[in-house]
């Protein structure tokens, strides 16, 4: 179970590092602001929504291993819940209204919430091993 715990975990933790320093910068660079947002603003809501479901089974498996990496791994799907049915939707309203204000609060904490998550996902990957 070990095993299984570390690889899902890993896959999670690569996954979400990918994303975030991979996937969206090269599409800004690519594509431009103007095709990048509403491309972003369609792949977030199965972002999370993968994010959320894997961190579930990888807190199911780590929690046979190491009870803390399973409940930081409830953590990442928690927040990751809340971040697409609370947080995401505000920042696409912020967007849509053109509150420019509003859209840097939020997404900055959308981006924060990511950082911290990876952090929590690569400690929980320490506590399996």
């Amino acid at each position: 179970m070990q095993t299984l715990a570390h690889l899902l975990t890993a896959t999670l933790f690569g996954g979400m590092i990918f994303f975030s320093f991979g996937y969206a910068p090269v599409l800004f660079k690519l594509l431009g602001l103007e095709k990048t947002r509403p491309l972003l603003r369609g792949t977030f809501p199965y972002y999370y929504l993968v994010v959320a479901a894997l961190a579930f089974v990888c807190a199911l498996a780590a929690f046979v291993v190491s009870r803390p990496a399973g409940l930081l791994l409830i953590v990442i799907c928690a927040t990751t819940v809340l971040a697409r049915e609370w947080l995401m939707p505000r920042i696409n309203a912020a967007t849509d209204s053109g509150n420019e204000a509003s859209f840097k609060r939020l997404h900055g904490a959308s981006v924060m919430l990511q950082l911290v998550q990876i952090a929590l996902c690569g400690w929980a990957l320490v506590l399996i091993v």
